[in-house]
């Protein structure tokens, strides 16, 4: 009776993998992805939701740097209520969103139906160049737009003195500063915009356009029914960006109007939630105070998130 050995690999070779080394490479392939995406959830946990829950958490606290944390539940929420300022922070917060919005998405809408039909030389060159605005910074965008608009110097002022008008103080008033305000948010977003409809424009086939310009479709005609329900997704994701951003500005009012500081003025003229917010917690250092106001804040970007998805969830529906 003769036993057969297993031969012994030569010098060099490479010894064929043993279960225990295939348990290691099937637990690696399974946590590599995880390892991939940890880096993100890493930096959200500590940069995003930890700051979220202590916001709810000293909200409920009379909360004073150099002081005692005193627990007050709900009463800085009955406070801000109660608080015109509040109040007229939050009017003026809606009225620059609804000042830069509506017209920056119109004409976003406008020039991307353009960009899409026009046969321009350099075309690509064009297209890029509207986002040039986007990449600016937001705050010499808002440090040149202040000049322009200033009283005595801007020179949009010089341009009415010579039709005959006197000069405006634009941000001595209420309307005034939403409209200057809302001219700098829309000259940043208006290319940003544009790119984004562009881009989902170039995704219809040009025969559409083609077969309706043959049956007689004139221009609007084709931006009525083709455009606008080929872009209806992205429209809703925009006005939602756009509700969310105009929800926060905070640059523009602050730098458009640096003598009035924190208060956007001595009538508070223009001065929105989070520069209400910057105030109470970080110029009166009432940090619980400004907490519920960041609350308050959470909870309408959530309600323009839930818009965002019922409008989503409709239009989904209404597709054939």
């Amino acid at each position: 009776m003769t036993t057969t050995l297993n031969p012994a690999p030569a010098p060099g070779a490479i010894a064929p993998p043993t279960r225990s080394r295939h348990l290691r490479l099937g637990v690696r392939e399974r946590l590599a992805p995880y390892a991939y995406v940890a880096p993100f959830f890493v930096l959200f946990l500590i940069f995003g939701l930890f700051p979220l829950l202590f916001t709810f958490y000293v909200a409920f606290f009379d909360w004073n740097p150099i002081g005692e944390h005193q627990y007050v539940g709900l009463d800085n929420f009955a406070q801000l209520v109660d608080d015109p300022r509040f109040w007229g922070a939050l009017r003026n917060t809606f009225s620059i969103w609804l000042l830069s919005t509506v017209p920056q998405l119109l004409l976003a809408l406008g020039l991307a139906h353009l960009l899409n039909h026009l046969r321009l030389r350099a075309a690509t060159l064009f297209r890029m160049s509207v986002l040039v605005p986007y990449i600016t910074s937001v705050a010499a965008t808002t440090i040149v737009f202040a000049q322009l608009f200033d009283r005595d110097y801007g020179m949009l002022n010089w341009f009415l003195g010579l039709l005959g008008f006197d000069h405006v103080d634009f941000t001595a008033s209420v309307w005034g500063s939403h409209f200057m305000i809302a001219v700098m948010i829309m000259w940043r977003w208006t290319g940003y915009n544009t790119l984004l409809y562009l881009a989902s424009l170039q995704a219809v086939p040009r025969e559409l356009f083609e077969a309706a310009a043959a049956d007689g479709a004139n221009g609007w005609k084709q931006f009525r029914h083709i455009t606008i329900p080929a872009l209806r997704p992205i429209i809703v994701f925009t006005v939602v960006t756009s509700t969310i951003y105009g929800l926060q500005v905070f640059t523009e009012p602050l730098l458009a109007n640096p003598v009035g500081g924190l208060t956007c003025g001595a009538a508070r003229q223009c001065q929105t939630l989070t520069l209400f917010l910057y105030e109470q917690g970080f110029g009166r250092f009432h940090f619980g105070y400004g907490a519920a106001v960041g609350v308050a804040l959470f909870v309408l970007v959530v309600i323009a998130a839930a818009i965002n998805y019922l409008l989503a969830t409709r239009i989904r529906s209404e597709r054939p």
